[in-house]
């Protein structure tokens, strides 16, 4: 998820975000864009969606009773006054009978709802703005909700003290969604679990850029303003969602294999970045060699300065770094692609799910490049010697990393370090071959789609019916504390 840039090799921790192995992370939801209010028979809707989708370490982020298909954003940023002006239409399948629903959006003005074109009435109270349309939508009917709202976008502070949402920076801002930022900037079901496909246009100041996820979709000047267009046509969860404003080199190459790799790279960071940009096709390359098929129509990056965001995100289509970022960084946040961003987690509870196969991507980068093995980090890591920092050592078995105890936890260095160990233990308790048929075929099993721990441990034991996972899973996945040394294997 979230990782502080560093060189590579082991990493020191610092504050609540720690650096690459510890990155941040966030609390999840439960069912896709389920949980909901009571229900009346068709043609008399009678329930309300709920105002939460049940998330263990954020109640109320995610609602219940519908499920989005597609965001149509259209937004008008001013840096200097610091406003955002947008509307947003919001295209959704109502899941159950609903009289009424929810949308979280955060510190913006509402002016106007409508549902399928009349008027609907709202209100709107802290995040959830609740819309009433004229008339009930019955269960499985698809329609469409328009937003119209401004004001001064917010920054969103998270329980260990990290900071998303809307990010001013100094020639305009980015918009940073993990966990629950992109309330910040549009209205929506805001929940790992309800993926959608976007389309965002946004105008700012002529002489600045906006970029966003997935491709290109036009440009437009007139007078001093221009719009930009972006088009995501696979499905995304909305903390991926991504908008950049501001005075950037852009650039735009392919792999081998003909994927469009766009960057677009402030000024500053420019000479620092371009030596590992360079690398990105063939990271690119190396990542669809061991995960699978590349799951999105474009790959690439967004650099910022260092303290504009102050971490990397692995939004989708192209991450975003807080100054140059060194090659395991990059490695990290591309195969978050694979896992995060395509094989999405139903809770935030599974975080490990997307932070240990990205740290065990970087172990991997490593041992394919001569940097060591993979056996030789877990060894590391497990006699406490992987990182200078003591306290870091030992934090490592601080939780089990199926179970962060809170909100302020999960992005804690057993997330990203201990996932990483569990699955170099199925990769010892396999072989490396059936390891990397796993590793391909998890991300296909669910590509483009949710899953949890659970949907997991299953897939491995499917996987190899002959072995017993048993003492893996709670000694390594659910077990408090060091499990015993595992034998040389």
């Amino acid at each position: 998820m979230r990782l502080r840039s560093r060189p590579p090799g082991p990493r020191r921790p610092r504050g609540p975000r720690p650096l690459a192995a510890l990155a941040l992370v966030t609390a999840v939801v439960t069912v896709a864009g389920c949980a909901g209010g009571a229900s009346g028979g068709p043609g008399d809707p009678g329930g309300a969606g709920g105002s939460g989708a049940g998330d263990p370490y954020f109640p109320k982020a995610g609602n219940g009773g519908y499920d989005v298909s597609h965001y149509a954003l259209d937004l008008a940023y001013d840096p200097a006054a610091h406003h955002l002006t947008g509307t947003a239409t919001i295209t959704a399948r109502a899941t159950e009978d609903l009289t009424a629903l929810n949308l979280d959006l955060e510190g913006l003005d509402v002016e106007r709802v409508t549902v399928d074109g009349r008027t609907a009435r709202r209100r709107h109270t802290g995040q959830e703005l609740t819309v009433r349309p004229a008339r009930g939508l019955d269960r499985g009917r698809t329609f469409r909700v328009v937003v119209r709202y401004s004001g001064a976008p917010a920054t969103v502070t998270d329980p260990d003290g990290s900071e998303e949402g809307w990010l001013r920076t100094a020639d305009g801002a980015v918009a940073l969604g993990q966990p629950t930022g992109s309330m910040a900037w549009f209205p929506g079901n805001h929940h790992p679990s309800d993926k959608a496909t976007y389309t965002v246009t946004a105008t700012v100041p002529k002489g600045l850029r906006a970029v966003s996820n997935g491709e290109p979709a036009g440009e437009r000047t007139r007078g001093d303003r221009t719009a930009f267009t972006w088009r995501t046509t696979e499905p995304m969860a909305s903390y991926l969602a991504v908008l950049a404003v501001g005075r950037y080199e852009t650039g735009r190459t392919t792999t081998r294999g003909g994927l469009p790799v766009h960057t677009a790279v402030d000024p500053r960071q420019a000479a620092a970045s371009r030596a590992v940009l360079a690398r990105l096709p063939e990271a690119v390359e190396w990542a669809q060699d061991r995960f699978g098929p590349y799951p999105f129509s474009s790959a690439g990056a967004i650099v910022e300065r260092p303290g504009d965001a102050g971490y990397a995100l692995e939004t989708q289509n192209r991450p975003v770094f807080a100054g140059a970022p060194s090659t395991p960084l990059l490695v990290h946040e591309l195969a978050h692609q694979w896992y995060g961003n395509s094989v999405t987690p139903k809770t935030w509870r599974d975080m490990w799910l997307n932070e240990g196969f990205a740290t065990y991507a970087e172990w991997l980068w490593r041992e394919d490049h001569g940097d060591g093995t993979a056996q030789e980090t877990f060894d590391a890591l497990y006699a406490g010697t992987y990182f200078p920092d003591a306290a870091a050592n030992e934090a490592v078995w601080s939780f089990p990393p199926a179970r962060p105890p809170g909100a302020a936890h999960i992005s804690g260095v057993p997330v990203y370090q201990r996932g990483a160990m569990v699955l170099h233990m199925i990769r010892r308790t396999v072989g490396d071959g059936a390891f990397r048929a796993l590793l391909r075929g998890w991300a296909a099993e669910y590509r483009h789609g949710n899953a949890d721990t659970a949907d997991f441990t299953a897939y491995v034991e499917r996987s190899a019916p002959d072995e017993d996972f048993e003492a893996l899973w709670s000694d390594w996945l659910y077990g408090e504390g060091k499990p015993a040394r595992p034998p040389e294997p």
